[in-house]
């Protein structure tokens, strides 16, 4: 059956995925209250973690009382799951019962169970456009680490057949492309960047000797302009999932790529990273996700992703809320004077300005009060009180501005080098 481009673009994959806004509070309260009551009685990383709070799940009757659960770091995992038997009590079984156990950098362990779809990825999978008979190329690592073998699983379910390929070896993975004529493409976005040189390189024309036609992309940021430069090389959608190696499947996009839907297998939290506290939609803070996982309840985990939720509707028909975007990470954020300076709102401003090549922001406190230098990189710039001002509007703040030659920033530089000294 020959696949047509409105048939990958169309259609959802379950019906959670368009549950109108009373269902979806309905189903997101039934399955925390189960989630919660189950993991108290049964993992006592759980029930110290709650009793410590003072939190009685019997009193868990709206989504907001949430809040009263500690946050748990992902730096904490690791301490955590060397305190004794079920990765310190974190596990609701024994390691014995699981279906495999991963090791991610950190070192961390991720446990997998024998459920079907445990990692939550065939939603996404179908709506980014992967569609039954689909050979599909799976170029992430199955060594240790879960992200191949994570991926794997929902392409089965949707009956695709998979060509576990792995990383590395591009001119091969070339070839496996073209015999097998593979339509589907899962790794990162600069992996298929890299094969796409090598394939040309070698005088192979993308669209008329290879057969992708929808890739799904994630384990790094990529710009939209990568994305329209890669759809228009092979001819092909692609679209980005978001996850992680604890939790699995957060959010994905679909056909009309504004956001990431969030996946109806989690309950997400945009929280101040400071206080955890949960800010409102719209506002940016940290990814604080708790998934239906009965087997290693991390409830409440920072993912250390700043991003915001959009509740629009979107045009694909799905009803769940989405994150905007992925805007950094909690780790490259500055708070100075009071006020968090991400990074991609800086380049947002500065974008605007063809004429600056690089930039970096420099924060020092001397005699104890925050100052801010923004250094530019251009050979003559002449908008200085524009800069100022639209920096001002977006970023409430007011920089020293330092106009430097191109060629002195370092090549390796920080967006934000905090130099503050706190003694």
């Amino acid at each position: 059956m020959v696949m047509t481009r409105k048939d990958r673009t169309e259609g959802i994959y379950s019906r959670r995925e368009v549950l109108d806004e009373g269902e979806r509070r309905q189903f997101y309260l039934i399955q925390l209250k189960d989630l919660l009551t189950y993991a108290y009685r049964y993992s006592e990383d759980v029930k110290k973690r709650f009793d410590r709070a003072q939190f009685n799940v019997e009193k868990f009757k709206q989504l907001s009382d949430l809040k009263h659960i500690p946050i748990l770091k992902k730096k904490e995992l690791i301490f955590l799951q060397s305190m004794g038997p079920r990765l310190g009590g974190l596990l609701t079984k024994d390691i014995g019962e699981l279906k495999r156990i991963f090791l991610s950098p950190g070192p961390i362990f991720d446990p997998e169970d024998r459920v079907d779809d445990y990692w939550g990825y065939t939603e996404a999978f179908y709506s980014v456009g992967f569609r039954p008979g689909d050979v599909t190329q799976v170029t992430f690592n199955y060594h240790l680490s879960p992200a191949g073998l994570m991926f794997e699983e929902p392409l089965r379910n949707l009956g695709c057949a998979v060509m576990p390929a792995g990383p590395g070896n591009a001119i091969t993975q070339i070839e496996i492309m073209q015999k097998l004529r593979v339509q589907g493409f899962v790794g990162t976005p600069s992996y298929l960047m890299h094969l796409a040189q090598k394939a040309e390189e070698k005088g192979i024309n993308l669209r008329k000797e290879l057969f992708l036609e929808v890739a799904f992309v994630t384990g790094e940021k990529f710009s939209e302009k990568m994305r329209s430069t890669l759809e228009k090389k092979f001819d092909l959608i692609m679209r980005q999932g978001y996850g992680t190696a604890d939790v699995g499947c957060i959010g994905y996009e679909c056909f009309h790529k504004n956001g990431l839907h969030i996946a109806n297998r989690a309950y997400v939290e945009i929280c101040h990273p400071d206080t955890g506290i949960p800010l409102k939609d719209g506002e940016v803070g940290e990814i604080v996700v708790t998934a239906f996982n009965k087997t290693y309840p991390l409830i409440r985990l920072a993912t250390g992703d700043l991003s915001y939720i959009d509740r629009a509707p979107c045009a694909c028909g799905r009803t769940s809320p989405r994150l905007g975007n992925i805007v950094g990470r909690v780790d490259t954020t500055a708070r100075i004077k009071g006020m968090f300076v991400y990074p991609h709102q800086v380049e947002q401003v500065l974008s605007r300005f063809e004429e600056i090549k690089r930039w970096q922001i420099e924060v020092t406190n001397p005699g104890g009060i925050d100052e801010i230098t923004l250094f530019i990189e251009c050979s003559a710039f002449k908008r200085e009180d524009e800069l100022l001002h639209q920096f001002r509007e977006k970023i409430k703040l007011r920089p020293e501005l330092k106009v430097v030659a191109p060629g002195t920033l370092p090549a390796q530089i920080k967006p934000i080098e905090d130099k503050r000294t706190w003694d």
